[in-house]
């Protein structure tokens, strides 16, 4: 099962293939925003993948047209919300509750 870990709290856990990184933070008690409930609908769940952005499925074109608007964004920024975990993944967590 692929490891996901999250940046700054240093947690880390096995996830599921096909989960989203929002649904393993939660899980997990790891503070992320996520102001639309997970439905694409804003950018507060987003995070910058520091290793393993390969693991995770490709971005499909509703997470990356909602992307445009983040101004921190980088090459290796995903939507936890959007992001599902296929492989091992590090995560830093943009947007702390």
């Amino acid at each position: 099962m692929p490891k996901v870990k999250f940046l700054p709290s240093q947690i880390e856990t096995e996830a599921p293939k096909g989960e989203t990184l929002l649904d393993t933070a939660l899980s997990l008690g790891v503070s992320i925003q996520h102001a639309c409930g997970g439905f694409c609908a804003c950018t507060t769940c987003h995070c910058e993948i520091v290793e393993g952005l390969d693991n995770l499925e490709p971005a499909e074109q509703d997470e990356l047209e909602r992307m445009e608007v983040l101004d921190n964004r980088t090459p290796n920024s995903r939507l936890a919300c959007q992001a599902k975990v296929r492989g091992t993944v590090v995560a830093r967590v943009v947007n702390h509750d």
